[in-house]
């Protein structure tokens, strides 16, 4: 009770301050020292309000944190299997692509060299494979020995080999092998997108060389955006298929997005002790970047509940008060301080669990601060 009577007196302090004001304030304490009288110009002065009990919303969540990502299918790494000179590198970071469009043209004496060996092994074919025919009618008719045949066979096909293989290794490098066998020879190769999105690296410049297997770009299909979280061992099994995530971007906005647990990882990762969580974005994806921070929620459990506002909570003592209005007259409002029990929290409702002295009444839900700043007690926040 000792920490009343100093909200109180300080609280009469304050009033007897404010006389300069046309209309004096004041705040009586009754006799029975959980009362409060509070007069209707010191209402409206501190712009005090009056509230009740209402049902709001309280979920049970796993804070967790990770990156916005996209799936291993929508990001493309564009390589070139063979070095070489990089002549023309057009996308700058950001620029959208299609499938099949130009990205970057090389240049090698190396790719000549390939496309004469193919010409030469292509002309060659043609008479071996005549020879071959040849030998093997001259031995069936047996004209010829086996081994001659056998010989022919040899060398024909070895050379079919070879030029199978450059005919695909010309395929690779977008040569058409027919234009070579027309004599056509380019000293420049093109590399094509492989999939629609946006640029997101250049790793080149015109001039610079580029070893086989170099990422030259990375092109990422935004359409398919993720979330890959990383929940703590201890509240894995909490995570469910389906499940809501909130999520935001402290970086880059307030803004709260929302997304769904599509897949729950099966192991642990051994120096971190998390799991990996994939969600899907619920949102339109188009002002999100692969790669950013985000910081989520994972709601395990959803909850209705009766609560009040934070601000009608006064805490003294480590205990909850509320103040209930117990009558009102012409010029005054007469409040009672009731003990109250609370358990869940949001950003701005607190759940009470000892509803029956409070059920249909009116309570002091905003302006209790005026309270806390004139006197001990911190508010329950």
């Amino acid at each position: 009770m000792k920490n009343l009577y100093i909200l109180l007196f300080l609280l009469l302090i304050t009033a007897c301050g404010n006389q300069e004001k046309k209309n004096e304030t004041t705040v009586e304490v009754e006799d029975n020292s959980d009362e409060l009288v509070i007069t209707k110009q010191q209402f409206e002065g501190e712009k005090m309000t009056l509230g009740s009990l209402t049902e709001q919303d309280f979920n049970v969540s796993v804070k967790t944190n990770g990156l916005i990502d996209v799936p291993p299918h929508n990001k493309s790494s564009v390589t070139s299997f063979i070095g070489g000179f990089i002549k023309k590198a057009p996308l700058l970071i950001g620029d959208e692509v299609k499938k099949g469009q130009l990205v970057a043209t090389l240049e090698n004496i190396e790719f000549v060299e390939i496309q004469q060996n193919y010409l030469e092994v292509s002309e060659q074919l043609s008479y071996l494979k005549s020879e071959f025919n040849r030998q093997k009618i001259l031995f069936d008719e047996n004209i010829t020995s086996q081994k001659n045949f056998l010989k022919a066979e040899s060398v024909y096909k070895s050379n079919l080999a070879h030029y199978n293989g450059l005919h695909k290794k010309l395929q690779m490098m977008n040569i058409n092998p027919t234009n070579v066998e027309q004599g056509i020879i380019s000293s420049t190769i093109n590399l094509y997108a492989s999939i629609d999105g946006y640029v997101t690296k250049v790793n080149v410049s015109n001039g610079s060389f580029v070893s086989p297997s170099e990422v030259i770009l990375e092109i990422v299909d935004t359409d398919h955006i993720h979330l890959e979280l990383s929940v703590f061992e201890k509240d894995i099994l909490k995570i469910k298929k389906a499940q809501k995530i909130l999520f935001m971007l402290p970086e880059a906005s307030d803004e709260t997005f929302d997304a769904d647990v599509h897949l729950v990882g099966t192991t642990i990762d051994e120096i971190t002790r998390r799991v990996k969580v994939h969600g899907h974005v619920d949102s339109e994806a188009s002002n999100f970047i692969v790669g950013m921070f985000i910081e989520a929620e994972i709601i395990v459990s959803e909850l209705k509940s009766t609560a009040l506002p934070k601000d009608a909570i006064i805490e003294v003592d480590d205990h909850n008060f509320v103040l209930v209005l117990k009558e009102e007259t012409d010029s005054e409002f007469h409040f009672e301080k009731v003990q109250v029990e609370i358990g869940n929290q949001t950003e701005e409702f607190v759940e009470v669990l000892n509803l029956e002295l409070l059920k249909g009444k009116q309570l002091l839900t905003k302006g209790t601060y005026m309270l806390l700043n004139n006197g001990e007690g911190g508010h329950n926040h």
